[in-house]
């Protein structure tokens, strides 16, 4: 099922960086099982996230992993954490989440365009 179409300037609105995972914890308030990620977004920042990427991933190998990440949207609680950003992922033939990286390391912070 496909999604109704947007405009450019729609596009436009969202701001996908790149980022690298310094800091993985475990989420057990969660619903679903999920990770607490801190992510480096070079002159942006440290922001944190709630990722359901625990199928897949493990917290040591997710260290020093480069992402992207919707960076503004507004932050949301999730149980006793604060989300700031939206990392992307593409969901598997089970609902399971693969994270969406560059092919090639990059700055932090960067722009998708």
């Amino acid at each position: 099922m496909t999604k109704p179409e947007i405009t450019w300037a729609d596009f436009e609105k969202l701001d996908i960086r790149t980022g690298t995972i310094t800091a993985v914890a475990d989420f057990p308030l969660a619903k679903n099982p999920a990770y607490q990620l801190e992510i480096d977004f070079g002159e942006l920042g440290i922001k944190k996230s709630s990722a359901q990427i625990t199928e897949l991933y493990t917290k040591e190998n997710l260290i020093g992993t480069q992402i992207l990440a919707v960076v503004n949207f507004p932050k949301k609680q999730i149980a006793n954490f604060m989300s700031e950003c939206l990392v992307l992922g593409i969901y598997g033939k089970n609902k399971e989440v693969i994270l969406v990286s560059p092919a090639q390391k990059v700055g932090n912070g960067l722009s998708l365009g």
